[in-house]
């Protein structure tokens, strides 16, 4: 089938959306089990498709979720997969997107979306070779969009970008104007077009036009085209298809469109779909005889991105984000920024494992998978994480038992990663000696720091530069003495059964003892005398000091009794009922913990289930704020959205700023969007945004800025203050698809209790990100300890580092894996945005055979981000815009490689080990 430069040319798109685990765990999704939850079995699905596929060339099917098709793949005789291979190459059956899965944008993290498509698309390549290459990027189902997913997709090498949900108010806009379809400049640092995307909205979110749907799960009408037989209705379905058609068209700049012909879990019974989208395409294509301007054929995304290309139109920009989403006037999808915080935070610290598992198979050899210690491998890990950065997954939004799966299957992926872990570590130190992770020190428990008199304690850390990492350990005896790997005294503190010490981890660095001390210095932050909570921050180095108060306060989650607008809040949806929050307790009851040379800590006691330590390190410029909420009480009746809120006397001017995954900063204003005149109807919801690692305010002179250890929503609802939504137990569904309260039980079934860190920075605004860009990065990558029983022997390493020295401090190295045996990949990431530092935000020059102090590197090759292209063979589709397109500077040398602002570059390292 062709398309017709004279026509309006519809462009039909078999496809099925395949969430990776919501209702139902990913494994009952593929084998299609408990389907009276839901009825969906992916095993299905591809098996009809396959089969229907052959039946007639010219049909087409588009496939997204790699997760599920890996797996069904593997189940395949090779008959069969030669079959699929063929229409692969014949591209009946196309790979878009292509990930492992369809990710949120909003709570995830750069790094591990990053790892995703890597993983997705690494399979395909090996499988299907060039013709697997996904060329367009599909988010139909997220609940918002993030500019720097967008820029993500484009430095992968993706032509175009599809999505099917905005917010309301936006989407009629851009109806009426026929920008449905533009431009997106996905970054302010990196030089168009690097970061450049063309973004389409998907008309029907990525369902047919109503009456199109003949999936078994559906009740429209089949094509009855036997004139002989009762209720012919050739011409009605043609009229109707021709109706929509024309609709459709008004709010598109092209003579072509596109209709999404599926939705969830369908084609079980493929047969049913394309019988019918056959003969509507004969019947709908036969009246052109007569005079009909319309065209209908099968087709994918990236043909039809191929045909908007050909047109050669002037498209319109898009800068910001689409963040937030809402699909009615009091619908605001702000509540799953926080939504179930304690997967959110285990997603991330499993994310930190992940890379240590992966720097350490690298560093460790091939003896790390298999040692000392038995078989172990990455692989396990890297498929979990995958699964967790579905947008039902790590965003919160699932039922309870798949919440626990996916918690379940990240637990599995760090098991296999510990043996590997504990081979590395072995091999690097020269001991065999047994080692065990504490994986409950956040609840302060750790059988072997407990029970034995003499230990130690080993620090890996897999920053590319130096760090100094507090830790707390609980201990039975009163008195220690602790030494670093030279002999040296570490700083230490002896106090309700921790010990604290403070470790200066170098790069990839074991210490076989290590200290943790904690301080407070009462001339950086003050507490009022009367009410407990915090009264004022001093920057002692810039001798600037603000009015700061925090406190804890609750929102009234809205039970929907509103006739009007009977919305509630739930696992998607924020509504509270008032945009007034109700303070936990106006005072709070503190006491001194820890008063040392190196720390001091302030515990507070807002109610039986709030409470916090507040702690100021030696030697660290953050404040660090530990909270601990829950079980949140609902015997009251109301469900509650809790928040903390900062409080200051810095001239925000309804300004407030918040990170893109985790990376690029964007500019947020109160009751404000960039690209339409907003009417605000929910004050509050409406105002919320995602952060994933960072938010500030900021005038002339100062700026707070709030570094976060998880994926949180976050606003600005008056000058001068910063809230961040901590924890949500809700009693109500929000009526969008999961059919349960987020009432999370907890491990007492009375509800979840959820910890977490803050970290404050107060600068001047032009050299904050100095300080916040390592912060955040060292809290994204944390240390991994490691604890040995006695002491270590007399032929053990105490001291190793993987590079031969720290990395610049503009430099962090994103990735560190093994590829093949004798190849590894690497990204090296400039971690500063243009403009905003003056220190760092400079182009910077890293030598590829100067890095490792284990790897001798051969040879290099620059890939695409997604590392499925070879950089040189990368070509992207490319769009009249209206701005210039400048070309980027040249390496000195082919070993010398520049990174310019937020730069990531790939490469594949030919490497021996020394």
């Amino acid at each position: 089938m062709s398309t017709n430069p004279s026509m309006l040319n519809v462009h039909l798109v078999p496809h099925t959306h395949d969430d990776v685990g919501w209702l139902k765990t990913v494994d009952q999704y593929y084998y299609g089990d408990r389907n009276n939850i839901q009825h969906a079995g992916v095993q299905y699905i591809l098996d009809s498709v396959i089969d229907q596929l052959q039946k007639d060339p010219a049909r087409r099917f588009i496939y997204v979720e790699t997760a599920f098709f890996y797996r069904w793949w593997k189940q395949q005789n090779q008959s069969t997969q030669r079959i699929v291979t063929q229409l692969v190459n014949e591209g009946r059956l196309e790979f878009i997107n292509g990930g492992w899965c369809m990710s949120d944008e909003a709570t995830t993290h750069y790094s591990a979306v990053i790892d995703q498509m890597t993983l997705g698309l690494r399979f395909l390549n090996d499988t299907f070779g060039e013709c697997g290459r996904p060329r367009v990027a599909w988010h139909i189902d997220p609940f918002g969009h993030a500019r720097e997913h967008a820029s993500i997709f484009a430095q992968m090498g993706y032509d175009g970008f599809f999505f099917g949900r905005l917010d309301y108010q936006d989407k009629a806009r851009r109806m009426k104007t026929k920008e449905m379809e533009m431009l997106w400049r996905a970054s302010e640092s990196l030089t168009p077009p690097l970061a450049d995307l063309f973004t389409g909205v998907l008309p029907n979110g990525y369902n047919p036009p109503e009456g199109f749907c003949w999936d078994q799960s559906c009740n429209d009408a089949p094509i009855r085209d036997d004139p002989d037989l009762e209720d012919y209705n050739v011409d009605e379905i043609v009229q109707k298809f021709l109706n929509a058609s024309y609709r459709q068209a008004g709010f598109y700049k092209a003579n072509h469109i596109i209709m999404t012909m599926g939705s969830d879990f369908q084609y079980e019974n493929a047969n049913l779909w394309y019988k019918n989208m056959d003969k509507l395409i004969k019947y709908v294509n036969a009246l052109q005889a007569k005079g009909s301007k319309v065209n209908v054929l099968y087709s994918t995304p990236s043909c039809y991105l191929q045909e908007l290309n050909l047109a050669n139109l002037t498209w319109p920009l898009k800068t910001d984000d689409f963040f937030p989403y809402a699909d009615d006037a009091h619908d605001f999808w702000t509540g799953y920024f926080t939504s179930r915080p304690a997967l959110k935070l285990y997603e991330r610290l499993s994310n930190s494992r992940l890379q240590t598992c992966n720097q350490l198979e690298v560093l460790g050899g091939p003896k790390s998978k298999s040692g000392p210690f038995g078989e172990g491998d990455s692989d396990t890990m890297k498929r979990a994480m995958g699964v967790a950065q579905h947008h039902d997954a790590v965003s919160g939004t699932e039922k309870q038992h798949v919440a626990y799966d996916y918690a379940r299957r990240l637990a599995t992926g760090w098991a296999h990663c510990e043996v590997l872990v504990r081979n590395s570590l072995a091999i690097l130190s020269g001991s065999e000696a047994p080692r065990v992770f504490c994986e409950n020190l956040n609840i302060s428990v750790c059988p072997l720091t407990e029970s034995s008199h003499k230990f130690s304690m080993n620090v890996y850390n897999p920053l590319g530069r130096t760090v100094s990492w507090p830790v707390r350990l609980p201990v039975n005896g009163s008195v220690y003495s602790v030494t670093d790997a030279n002999g040296r005294a570490v700083d230490s503190q002896v106090g309700n059964v921790f010990i604290s010490l403070k470790c200066t981890c170098y790069i990839y660095d074991m210490k076989s003892s290590c200290l943790l001390p904690l301080l407070i210095n009462n001339k950086s932050v003050t507490f009022d005398e009367t009410t407990g909570l915090l009264s004022s921050l001093t920057n002692l180095e810039t001798n600037q000091t603000i009015q700061l108060t925090q406190n804890f306060y609750w929102y009234n989650a809205s039970a929907g009794n509103n006739k009007e607008s009977p919305q509630t809040s739930g696992a998607y949806i924020f509504r509270p009922n008032s945009s007034d929050p109700f303070v936990i307790n106006k005072t709070a009851e503190t006491q001194i913990v820890t008063v040392s040379s190196t720390v001091q800590e302030v515990t507070q006691w807002f109610s039986p289930w709030v409470s916090q330590v507040v702690r100021l390190y030696e030697g660290h410029r953050e404040l660090e704020l530990e909270w601990t909420v829950g079980p949140v009480p609902v015997a009251d009746g109301l469900g509650k959205e809790v928040i903390t809120r900062l409080d200051t006397d810095i001239k925000s001017s309804d300004y407030f700023y918040t990170d893109s995954n985790g990376r690029e900063v964007l500019e947020r204003r109160k009751d404000y969007r960039p690209t339409w005149e907003l009417k605000q109807t929910e004050p509050v919801a409406g105002n919320y945004y995602p952060i994933n690692s960072r938010a500030y305010i900021k005038d002339d002179k100062h700026q707070l800025t709030v570094v976060t250890d998880r994926s949180q929503g976050a606003s600005s609802l008056y000058n001068g203050s910063l809230e961040i939504m901590l924890h949500r137990r809700l009693l109500y569904d929000d009526y969008r698809g999961v059919g349960e309260p987020l009432s999370e039980p907890g491990d007492f079934s009375d509800g979840l209790v959820a910890r977490g860190r803050l970290l404050l920075t107060f600068t001047p605004p032009d050299t904050a990100a100095d300080v916040h860009r390592p912060l955040a990065q060292g809290m994204v990558l944390q240390p991994l300890l490691s604890f040995q029983d006695g002491t270590p022997s007399a032929n053990t390493k105490l001291e190793f580092s993987g590079l031969q020295t720290d990395l610049p401090p503009a430099v962090h190295l994103l990735t560190l894996s093994q590829w093949d045996e004798d190849t590894v990949l690497i990204r090296l990431e400039h971690q500063y945005q243009a403009k905003e530092s003056k220190t760092h935000s400079q182009p910077v020059t890293v030598n590829l055979q100067k890095l490792f102090s284990t790897l001798d590197v051969l040879g290099a090759s620059e890939m695409s981000l997604g590392a499925n292209q070879w950089k040189e063979d990368m070509d992207r589709l490319q769009w009249n815009t209206s701005k210039p397109l400048p070309l980027s500077a040249k390496d000195p040398s082919p070993w010398e490689v520049t990174l310019n602002p937020m730069e990531i570059r790939t490469f594949l390292l030919r490497v021996r080990q020394l």
